[in-house]
């Protein structure tokens, strides 16, 4: 006959932690995405604005590979934002069978303005906690960047 093990088990707290973290991380992304500055704007989209921002011109493939969607489904995003004057489709400089798409000044505005709402958002509901908790959520912070780091 074996003993119960005298071990303490993490299991069931780490388990609560992670549904927690789920939850809580989900609902603040989802009201982080609702302050954007054209609400006709999907989050996919907006995504899009944001690659181009970031990195400049790219191919409807590299979109499609960095946004991880199939290329009709990104040919059918860039047609929707060059419809919205927010991008511009050039002639591939190297590779006349490829296009380049990259922001115009519009999708520039809306994806800094966009930036400037969330950052706003955020700041002021981080300005009505004790500096403690600034302080623990900096940590939290950190350290989950090192869990998605993995």
């Amino acid at each position: 006959m074996s003993s119960p093990s005298l071990e303490p088990t993490t299991a069931p707290a780490v388990d609560q932690l992670a549904v927690e973290l789920r939850i809580s991380l989900l609902r603040t992304a989802r009201r982080l995405r609702a302050q954007k500055s054209v609400d006709e704007l999907t989050d996919g989209q907006f995504s899009v604005l944001a690659q181009l921002y970031s990195h400049g011109p790219m191919t409807p493939g590299e979109l499609a590979e960095a946004e991880h969607v199939k290329p009709p489904s990104m040919t059918r995003t860039i047609g929707a934002l060059a419809d919205a004057g927010l991008v511009v489709r050039t002639d591939h400089p190297q590779d006349g069978r490829q296009i380049l798409v990259s922001l115009d000044d519009a999708g520039r505005r809306v994806v800094e303005e966009t930036r400037a709402r969330r950052a706003e958002w955020l700041s002021r509901r981080l300005e009505t906690l004790s500096d403690a908790e600034r302080d623990t959520l900096a940590q939290a912070a950190r350290i989950l960047r090192s869990v998605v780091a993995e």
